[in-house]
């Protein structure tokens, strides 16, 4: 348990705990500022350590941020001492480390002695690096101006045991398809008043190739009627089992530039275990599908599932690489609240993630494919990261865009989180539906009514 004189601060601290297992432990936190020196003392089991950390703070706000950075930083050395543990990220555990570099340009001053201040290695440092210069024309571009609208699509044939997504198994929500439909083009067609510039459209899943293709095709006909101009427009079709022809042939009459397909391994013997009805074969015959129509393809893979050894992810990894598709996503395991994995498992440990990790970076660079986003998750396995990796040219202003929040995200359908972004950034207003499916069908006026007002 912590105890701390300071309670705004507990928030960053037991970010730092979860780091390390130590959350359940007993410590005292006593917090001082004298002039530019910010005080730490760290107690427990009677034994205290100082840490004091020099830093110019002038208004309340860079007080409160140089104040919970002197404490995370406090406890993270506490425990690297007494652990003779550390980590890839050091005491950076936000989902967005670009963020905090893109605030040090932002004030004139490059980000990496900051970065190692935090003790994050000098290669992740140098991955941030790559990823800031391959968002540098759709950030530069996008930021602070227009939209991009977001479709939920929250079906999935079954639930994969890492999955914490609102996604509901297609046989227990069937009969609320078409109803959905519905309610998803008047949610679409009402955008209209609001929308300035369309940056980008993204329909994620779940699995959105669950549904039909005459479904989809209405859905497809709503966003057009919208996006004149032509703006990017991904499908994140997702699981290999559920490609046709027909559904790809829709997506290119409809202008779809980008498909993903999510295999998430290419072990048969990973897939069953962790819930997944199709086959590697599968995969291929996807892409095969989808490639003839000339997409941008996304292929997601996770490194860390189901008892997988280097190996195993290695061959994946080779498999995707093999493809030459437009973008590979790399994700790390990550323990979410209301998962199934969640339910049998309090702590990953999975062995040999540091080395999938690495291996993913040294042939994803060598295959020709730049990171060009990057986010983290609490939880995640051996406190790593997600990438988007791409081709020259082939970046994905969606995922830079919701990555970095610098612009308005309009979304619609259950689930689905709106937020409109003022001044490219400085301030963010949210608006959630019900994850619940009968229960945003029963108030999708209101949510479209609160929606308008939002973005008025």
């Amino acid at each position: 348990m912590l105890s701390t004189n300071c309670e705004f601060l507990s928030a960053e601290i037991m970010d730092v705990l979860r780091l390390f297992g130590a959350e359940e432990e007993d410590f005292t936190h006593v917090f001082l500022r004298y002039g530019d020196d910010f005080i730490n003392t760290v107690t427990q089991g009677g034994r205290s350590v100082g840490y004091t950390f020099r830093q110019r703070a002038e208004g309340q706000l860079e007080y409160k941020r140089c104040a919970k950075r002197s404490a995370k930083l406090a406890f993270y050395e506490y425990l690297c001492e007494r652990t003779g543990k550390s980590f890839p990220w050091g005491a950076l555990t936000g989902i967005r480390p670009t963020k905090m570099a893109y605030a040090e340009l932002a004030e004139g001053r490059d980000f990496a002695p900051l970065f190692k201040r935090f003790f994050v290695t000098e290669e992740n440092t140098g991955i941030i690096r790559r990823v800031l210069a391959s968002q540098r024309g759709i950030y530069d571009r996008n930021r602070g101006k227009g939209e991009d609208i977001f479709v939920s699509l929250p079906f999935c044939p079954t639930k994969c045991e890492y999955c914490s997504f609102i996604t509901a198994p297609m046989p227990a929500v069937e009969r609320y398809i078409d109803d959905y439909v519905d309610a998803l083009v008047g949610e679409i067609e009402s955008l209209k008043p609001v929308l300035t510039r369309i940056n980008s459209v993204y329909i994620g899943g779940g699995t959105p190739f669950c549904l039909n293709n005459g479904q989809l095709t209405r859905i497809y006909a709503a966003i057009n009627a919208l996006n004149a101009g032509g703006a990017e427009f991904t499908v994140e079709a997702g699981r290999p089992d559920t490609f046709t022809d027909e559904k790809l042939a829709a997506c290119k009459d409809a202008g779809v530039t980008r498909i993903c397909v999510n295999p998430q391994s290419f072990s048969d013997g990973t897939l069953a275990k962790i819930g997944r009805r199709h086959t590697a074969a599968q995969t291929f015959a996807a892409y095969g599908m989808a490639a003839k129509y000339g997409f941008d393809i996304n292929i997601d893979l996770i490194a860390g599932l189901a008892d997988e050894t280097e190996a195993d992810f290695k061959r994946s990894l080779d498999a995707a690489i093999g493809l030459a598709p437009a973008n590979i996503t790399v994700h790390s395991l990550c323990l979410k609240s209301g998962s199934k994995l969640k339910e049998g498992t309090s702590r990953l440990d999975v062995s040999g993630i540091d080395g999938m990790i690495a291996y993913s970076r040294a042939a994803l660079t060598s295959a020709g494919y730049e990171p060009y986003y990057l986010y983290r998750q609490k939880y995640q396995a051996g406190a790593n990261e997600n990438t988007g990796w791409c081709k020259a040219g082939k970046e994905c202003a969606y995922n830079i865009d919701t990555m970095e929040e610098i612009c308005s995200n309009i979304a619609v359908g259950a689930g689905a989180i709106s937020k409109r972004v003022y001044g490219g950034g400085a301030r963010i207003e949210r608006l959630a539906s019900p994850k619940d499916i009968p229960t945003y069908l029963a108030k999708v006026k209101d949510i479209t009514a609160a929606r308008g007002e939002l973005f008025r």
